[in-house]
């Protein structure tokens, strides 16, 4: 069988991780070139022996039998990326979003359509073990009709307030993964919104424009409801929990720890930290998404995450921030 012939676009944190598993872990598919506007960055590619390394995104998309390309660039260079994929008949994975603009989204997603390629985005956290059963555990109707979601997400710190200001913002940037969690998980589509928020980890986020601490109400269509709270800072870890309440139970994945030993003394109980951050916590994720997608690839399959699904969590993410701004709640039909 002949190998799918893959490119990385973008070698920061993200890419790496995407590179080092497509180099290591499918032997199915062979990464024939990177691009990073950083020259330095051709280091990177010599360490996983790919051929060509390029600075150029145009130039990576004229690599000889090219069929994919992974993008992992940064989110303003993303749509138009995308739009030249698609012309060139490239199968796309793109992490999110898309853009900061829903007519944008709106106007590369139709491209991509009019081409015929397949286009994924990277929500990593569906593919986490744990938030996978309970997904699982909600198809097969153990925990009965679904009621509430309850998702908490905090970082273990802010990111630099020069990254704050070209993020889009705390719902566009960190909450845009709970709420595709919560219609993933759910089953469900989101109509209204309502969040409230504040600056209460550093002043100079306030500065910038954006807020650090929020909580977020979501009602689906049929009436039940997501709750999501998110901080920038929590001091003991990257907090990382998910429950589903249902007509017949309830389930719940906690935080994942380095080990899962405790100390019992007489002066209390200790134990590990949450692993330290996304890169730690959700490592595997990252794996098993890219997997899916090679699959989806090579079985004709749709995509696990389509384009849609990460227009309808952009707009919750917009309705979020207009809650906050205007005080009141949202319906998405505002938005959408």
């Amino acid at each position: 069988m002949k190998k799918i012939n893959i490119a990385v676009a973008g070698l920061g944190r993200i890419g790496k991780i995407h590179l080092k598993n497509l180099c290591r872990n499918f032997p199915e598919i062979e990464v024939v070139a990177v691009m990073d506007v950083l020259d330095e960055a051709k280091n990177i590619a010599g360490e996983f022996n790919v051929p060509v390394f390029v600075t150029d995104f145009d130039k990576l998309l004229a690599v000889p039998d090219l069929d994919a390309v992974v993008i992992c660039s940064p989110t303003d260079t993303h749509a138009g990326y995308v739009v030249k994929a698609a012309k060139a008949g490239k199968q796309i994975f793109c992490e999110k979003p898309l853009d900061l603009s829903l007519d944008r989204v709106r106007e590369v997603l139709k491209i991509v359509d009019q081409s015929g390629v397949k286009l994924m985005l990277g929500f990593n956290r569906r593919f986490d073990p744990e938030f996978k059963k309970i997904r699982q555990l909600v198809e097969n109707g153990s925990v009965g009709e679904v009621q509430i979601v309850k998702i908490t997400s905090r970082d273990p710190g802010p990111p630099p307030v020069s990254y704050i200001k070209v993020s889009g913002g705390l719902f566009l940037d960190m909450t845009i993964h709970d709420f595709d969690m919560a219609c993933y998980i759910s089953g469900k589509q989101v109509k209204e919104v309502f969040a409230k928020a504040a600056v209460m980890v550093d002043p100079e986020i306030g500065k910038a424009g954006d807020i650090d601490t929020a909580i977020i109400t979501l009602t689906f269509a049929d009436g039940s409801m997501a709750v999501i709270d998110n901080c920038r800072k929590a001091v003991y870890g990257y907090d990382q929990r998910l429950e589903v309440f249902g007509s017949k139970g309830m389930a719940q994945a906690e935080n994942n720890f380095p080990n899962n030993h405790k100390l019992y003394t007489e002066s209390g109980v200790s134990g590990d930290l949450p692993l330290h951050f996304f890169l730690e916590r959700y490592d595997a994720s990252y794996n098993f998404e890219i997997r899916e997608f090679i699959d989806a690839l090579t079985a004709g399959n749709e995509m696990p995450v389509s384009g849609n699904d990460g227009l309808h969590s952009m707009a919750v993410a917009l309705a979020a921030k207009k809650s906050v701004e205007e005080g009141r709640t949202v319906k998405l039909d505002e938005i959408i």
